[in-house]
């Protein structure tokens, strides 16, 4: 198997890890105030990240140049973007049509990385993504009140809209980290991608810490006043982005966003084993789609 797969796996679990505690967090701070602590203490350990690697390793830190920092800062406020809109999702009534059409992030990606990267995606590779596709819109159905035809018919609804750009923003956001880290040059990409990492949530945290004094007053000072779980979504959240940022360095980001999406599969383990919630079938055969989908990738 090779290194991109386990690693993006390995992000996969991370993210659904950092999702949990983000959630833990959402009755004690605004949304802007648990995405915040995100970047904020999740800042810290990838600069400790970084020196590990240069300390235990012979990779040398890369010289940034004007074409890293254009696409360091388009995939930093592009993620910072898609997340407010993917946000703003939960407080319209057809919430769930919008977001499963934010999750086209995934061939909007490989469109991306064509006009971007000029990187192209194989027809064996779409036909996977869009059976992990259909697989979500199923997840999607099971738990939502709309039906097939609600959602065919709904692409002019404002869900819908808010779905696909928050969707090709996060597709922009993973095919700019991939160029950014590109970028530097050199053969380590494990370097290249921590660098990419550090740079960018470090600009995240910046924009962030204008943007919420100036909307959400107090959120600031609650985030420092909950460090104890925001401390370990800074942990879990870098060691996410760290898997992310790498496997994206080392493969095409529409491939690492399909595989990724064996997230899934890790919140339906852990709402089964742990908050003992029961899946019913159609929520099983997305889960099947999803995972065949994947295979059929790893297999193109």
């Amino acid at each position: 198997m090779e290194a991109w797969i386990l690693i993006t796996i390995f992000a996969a679990f991370f993210q659904n890890v950092r999702t949990a505690l983000q959630k833990s967090l959402k009755g004690r701070l605004s949304t802007g105030g648990a995405t915040y602590v995100r970047f904020l203490y999740g800042a810290p350990f990838a600069f400790l990240y970084i020196i590990g690697i240069t300390h235990f390793t012979d990779l040398q830190v890369p010289a940034p140049n004007l074409e890293f920092a254009t696409y360091a800062v388009v995939g930093g406020l592009s993620q910072i973007f898609a997340t407010g809109l993917l946000v703003a999702l939960f407080s319209l009534k057809n919430f769930a049509v919008g977001t499963t059409y934010a999750k086209t992030e995934t061939v909007q990606a490989a469109v991306f990385g064509i006009i971007i990267l000029g990187e192209s995606v194989g027809v064996g590779a779409m036909i996977a993504i869009g059976i992990s596709f259909i697989g979500i819109l199923l997840i999607s159905m099971s738990s939502s009140a709309f039906s097939l035809r609600e959602f065919l018919s709904g692409w002019t609804s404002k869900a819908a809209g808010i779905g696909l750009i928050s969707g090709a923003l996060f597709g922009v956001s993973a095919v700019s980290y991939r160029a950014a880290s590109l970028s530097l040059g050199g053969e380590g990409a494990m370097m290249q991608a921590s660098y990419t990492l550090v740079c960018v949530l470090f600009f995240q945290t910046i924009v962030m810490s204008f943007y919420l004094p100036l909307r959400e007053p107090g959120q600031l000072t609650k985030t420092f006043k909950n460090w104890r779980v925001a401390t370990w979504v800074g942990l879990t959240g870098m060691l996410g982005s760290a898997g992310w940022f790498t496997a994206m360095a080392l493969q095409n980001a529409a491939y690492v966003k399909a595989v990724g999406q064996v997230e899934l599969v890790f919140t339906f383990i852990a709402s089964y084993f742990f908050f003992k919630e029961k899946t019913n079938r159609i929520e099983a055969a997305g889960i099947l789609l999803v995972v065949f989908g994947i295979l059929l990738l790893l297999l193109d």
